[in-house]
């Protein structure tokens, strides 16, 4: 029997546009899991931030958010830097005499994400300053130690040579999945933070493209579209959250990262679940999955979102960042620097690529016994994460499939 992987590809990329004037000891894991509980709650408040503007697809990394501005943490102080640690939900991690506490927790998150080599994870991040811009040593050796991070120097009053070489290097960081990401730039910018993360991953049970079928998906009472939907029966990871009206379904990658389906049962409305989604509830989720024979439906889609964060994150208590009031002495002691935009575009795609031969697609199966049925036919969330650490590198909202 031939059978087809579906290959996730997920890149995503964060940008910041600075303007002039207008190793300790080991941590413990389970301080390591703190800061993935953290950072999960503050990806599920932005994605209500995101969710009151529109009812359409929603995805983007809280991974690679927390990362930049984990990284602007040891740029800021002040108020500024109260704002960051409140807005990431990282104030019960700060340590007053440690200040490089929580930059060495992000460092020991990504590294533990990706210890093995093996899984297909690659993050990045890259300040791009103008040549005469000078970056105080103490944040240019921190970003580097903790965030592996480039300096690039480059002409920003040659605005359309520094974004061929900025949308050259996230082109290249995002194995060409995210192109002319800066389609504008201004003369006067002083410093860019660009923050990459893509993700490739296979199927543990791929799905056999000869069973991929056309079936209608309710995008609400009003409106049905057709999309092309995959189809297996196994063994699954499943759990009913009957207070919360959805099912849970587990749907592992190779290599410890997998992806989580939220469907909400039928009749309820998804809008009511969004207000329910919290870090501590995802947790249970995982905790109380159940191995059960299931008939599977899920619709290949794929997607990719751009969001201007700048008008997000104050909502979120970040506005002194925003504004001539910024401290960001620790960057540079170049006077009157704040951020004027954040910028986050991520693209997920899902369906099926490659061929292999595979003779255990049925373990488990007994053909007498009629399966229950998990049909993914109306709107639904994901999240994808890393399971040793449950730390969040992705999620998203499905309202559509066939909208890119």
């Amino acid at each position: 029997m031939a059978i087809h992987k579906m290959i996730g590809f997920i890149s995503s990329l964060t940008f910041m546009c600075f303007l002039a004037p207008v190793h300790q000891a080991p941590l413990l894991n389970a301080t390591i899991s703190d800061l993935s509980f953290k950072n999960m709650d503050c990806a599920m408040n932005l994605y209500r931030k995101i969710s009151g503007y529109h009812d359409k697809n929603i995805f983007f990394s809280p991974l690679s958010i927390s990362n930049s501005f984990a990284a602007l943490l040891m740029a800021s102080g002040g108020v500024t830097h109260e704002e960051i640690l409140r807005g990431l939900n990282l104030e019960q991690l700060d340590r007053a005499d440690q200040p490089e506490f929580i930059p060495k927790l992000f460092q020991l998150l990504n590294e533990n994400i990706t210890q093995n080599g093996s899984l297909m994870l690659d993050q990045s991040m890259a300040l791009f300053v103008r040549p005469q811009f000078e970056v105080e040593q103490m944040f240019e050796d921190q970003i580097k130690n903790f965030f592996d991070a480039d300096i690039k120097s480059v002409n920003f009053s040659d605005t359309k040579g520094s974004m061929r070489v900025i949308n050259e290097y996230i082109k290249q960081k995002t194995d060409n999945k995210v192109t002319d990401m800066i389609s504008s730039l201004d003369s006067v910018t002083q410093l860019l933070l660009i923050s990459t993360i893509f993700f490739q991953g296979g199927w543990q049970k791929p799905f056999n493209s000869n069973f991929t079928f056309k079936a209608p998906f309710y995008i609400d009472n009003y409106r049905v579209v057709e999309v092309s939907t995959m189809y297996m029966e196994d063994r699954f990871f499943m759990m009913e959250d009957d207070p919360l009206g959805a099912q849970v379904l587990k749907l592992p990658y190779q290599e410890g990262v997998s992806m989580l389906i939220l469907l909400p049962k039928k009749g309820m409305d998804y809008t009511v679940i969004d207000e329910e989604i919290t870090a501590e509830r995802f947790l249970s989720w995982i905790k109380r999955l159940q191995k059960t024979k299931l008939e599977v439906n899920i619709p290949k889609f794929k997607m990719e979102q751009s969001y201007s964060l700048h008008n997000l994150l104050p909502n979120m208590g970040m506005t002194s960042i925003f504004s001539n009031s910024a401290n960001l002495t620790k960057l540079s002691s170049v006077k009157g620097l704040k951020v004027s935009e954040v910028l986050h575009k991520a693209v997920i795609e899902v369906d099926e690529t490659g061929t292999i031969a595979a003779a255990a697609t049925a373990t488990g199966i007994t053909p007498y016994a009629l399966p229950r049925t998990f049909t993914v036919n109306r709107p639904f969330f994901f999240f994808i994460y890393h399971e040793d650490t449950n730390c969040l590198l992705f999620m998203g909202r499905v309202i559509d499939p066939t909208k890119n």
